[in-house]
């Protein structure tokens, strides 16, 4: 109910007239320094509609008569951010990983850029971390078919391993067993033989039977002493890395089958920066090589 305005001397204010159950409202006016503010969002809203994009109509907003546009700030920023992109990306493709780590800009592009390609490319096979998987190389460690320095997993990326690529890297372990070239118990004396040079567990006698045969067969690829060649890209038998893996049957149903795993040629799928970007990457995982070692398995000093 509404009674007339009185003065209340409790407060020193008065009522508003607006009275329920007894309880009167007081009329307290907002402090001025309040009211100055409220004032000044006012015509601040009002200088902003006008002046800027502000109200929006059907297809568009008002200009403002600044014509300050957002959007055409964000597409001049991302301009500038490509062009200085594209300013390091064509030095890539020319740049030695020397020239690469002497440019901490240049350096830090490749890297995001490689780590970006990873991503997207490599690490369904790899591992995000490039921890690898059986049949796919770990990344991380210091034991490379083709050669671990910048310039060789350069080429290995570009020209893929057993691809299409008329320069692709192409090794063959042969099926031992499907093809007919050797039987089961000669194949088991192998892999006993190959678990004696790893430093494994092994049947003596089959591992003496299966030297015989090792030096008939393998040699060629692997060496007298199973050290590998970078060059065929045979491996290493007398390290504990093993691609497929080392256990007896393991290492049996390499023997028996063989290994054919393809690596694509990125070459036809990535720009050459790009791919100078992820040997960067990649060299830089941890098990990257200053210097080529490519020492034929004849010698038996290659190591992996």
């Amino acid at each position: 109910m509404s009674t007339d305005p009185r003065f209340d001397e409790v407060t020193g204010e008065h009522t508003t007239g607006h009275e329920w159950d007894g309880i009167e409202e007081l009329n307290t006016p907002m402090p001025r320094w309040w009211l100055w503010i409220f004032y000044a969002t006012i015509i601040f809203a009002i200088g902003y509609t006008i002046a800027m994009p502000a109200i929006p109509l059907l297809e568009k907003a008002t200009p403002g008569v600044l014509g300050y546009s957002d959007r055409a700030e964000v597409a001049k920023d991302l301009a500038a951010l490509r062009d200085n992109r594209q300013e390091m990306a064509e030095q890539l493709p020319r740049a030695t990983l020397e020239t690469i780590q002497a440019d901490d800009n240049l350096y830090r592009f490749a890297m995001a850029a490689g780590k970006s390609a990873y991503g997207d490319n490599c690490a369904t096979c790899h591992g995000a971390g490039g921890q690898g998987f059986v049949g796919y190389p770990n990344l991380n460690d210091d034991v490379w078919l083709w050669g671990g320095n910048f310039e060789e997993i350069k080429e290995t990326i570009t020209v893929g391993i057993r691809s299409a690529h008329d320069e692709s890297r192409i090794s063959l372990m042969a099926a031992y067993g499907l093809d007919g070239f050797l039987t089961r118990p000669q194949i088991r004396e192998v892999a006993e033989y190959v678990r004696l040079l790893s430093g494994q567990e092994f049947d003596e006698e089959r591992a003496k039977l299966g030297a015989i045969t090792y030096a008939e067969n393998c040699v060629s690829c692997h060496g007298a002493k199973g050290t590998g060649d970078r060059l065929q890209g045979a491996p290493d038998l007398t390290d504990q890395e093993w691609l497929y893996g080392g256990d007896v049957e393991q290492i049996v149903e390499t023997i028996y089958g063989g290994r054919a795993g393809v690596m694509p040629n990125w070459d036809q799928r990535l720009p050459p920066e790009t791919i100078t970007a992820l040997a960067v990457y990649v060299h830089s995982l941890g098990g990257g090589e200053v210097e080529p070692i490519m020492t034929p398995a004849a010698d038996d000093t290659t190591t992996n």
